[in-house]
């Protein structure tokens, strides 16, 4: 009889293969946003705000300032993949001896390992666009832009209006940015401008300089085009983070706190398991199956600003 080749990870084991494919996004491996892992179902997420807290000393206790109580929820959604193989595909494309010499042969366990890599691999990627640009609709959870755009608690000011952004104009559209953010959030430590990649490029290749293609003779530390060789990035002190998961031309400022993406990453919903079904109905298939729950949220809007994004509540 040959060896069944059904690999189980599940519960404690899984959360490490999941928290290898969510956690290799750019946003979330990067730190760029809060992590809120253990979310079964929703997480509801309470906003608290005053005003005019400083009055005159008096003698008299006075209830002066209005505070404010709402709810911001979490719901992550619950996603899956699932793919099937036929072993016969196999025979010769890969390593007879790997696949044994009996009628019911093996997968790989190297090509299995790829799979799983593969896989963790295109689920990151996709979970990077969702965390950002999801629509909410089938397959989707709902991404940070599309909340934001409508959101009427978004101050007009704070939504700048985007262009196509190049070498010559993205120091003026990073400006408008920078100049729409809230003096309450300006300078916090954790303040983000989030920014695409084509921005990101554009900024990098203005500061390399020469002339009318970018800022300066030789640009930063006269070291030409060669200036940049990857690491941090900031504007008018305020940091950078590159977004793959952003469309071209758009940008977000907001401090990673204000930001949250939940997931059941560490709950017992999490599964991982690669199946061979010889065992269980005679056939020569394999099935992967992968599942996870994702969801982003933020808490202010009026502490967000965004740029080419187009708010239809406000």
């Amino acid at each position: 009889m040959a060896d069944s080749i059904t690999s189980s990870y599940a519960g404690e084991f899984a959360g490490k293969y999941i928290a290898a494919a969510l956690l290799s996004a750019d946003t979330l491996d990067g730190g760029g946003i809060t992590i809120r892992p253990n979310v079964k179902f929703k997480e509801t997420m309470r906003t608290l705000s005053t005003n005019g807290l400083v009055k005159d000393a008096a003698c008299d206790f006075s209830d002066a300032s209005d505070v404010t109580i709402a709810d911001r929820v979490l719901t992550p959604k619950e996603l899956q993949v699932n793919l099937a193989l036929c072993k016969k595909d196999f025979h010769d494309q890969w390593e007879a001896e790997q696949m044994g010499y009996g009628a019911f042969d093996e997968l790989p366990a190297s090509f299995t390992d790829y799979l799983i890599g593969y896989v963790a691999d295109k689920v990151a990627q996709k979970t990077e666009q969702m965390i950002w640009e999801g629509t909410g609709s089938t397959d989707e959870f709902s991404g940070l832009t599309t909340q934001i755009a409508l959101d009427a608690n978004l101050p007009a000011a704070q939504e700048i209006a985007g262009t196509s952004v190049d070498a010559s104009n993205v120091i003026t559209e990073l400006g408008s940015i920078v100049d729409a953010i809230p003096s309450s959030v300006y300078g916090k430590e954790d303040l983000y401008i989030y920014v695409s990649q084509n921005i990101a490029r554009a900024y990098v290749r203005a500061l390399g300089g020469f002339g009318s293609s970018g800022l300066g003779a030789n640009g930063v530390n006269n070291a030409g085009t060669t200036w940049y060789n990857g690491g941090d990035l900031a504007f008018d002190g305020v940091k950078l983070f590159v977004c793959s998961g952003l469309a071209d031309n758009t940008a977000m400022a907001a401090q990673k706190s204000n930001l949250f993406f939940g997931t059941g990453l560490l709950s017992d919903h999490n599964e991982v398991k690669v199946l061979d079904m010889a065992d269980l109905d005679g056939s020569q298939n394999v099935r992967f199956v992968m599942r996870f729950t994702a969801g982003v949220q933020y808490g202010f809007a009026s502490d967000i600003v965004t740029y080419g994004i187009v708010n239809g509540a406000n």
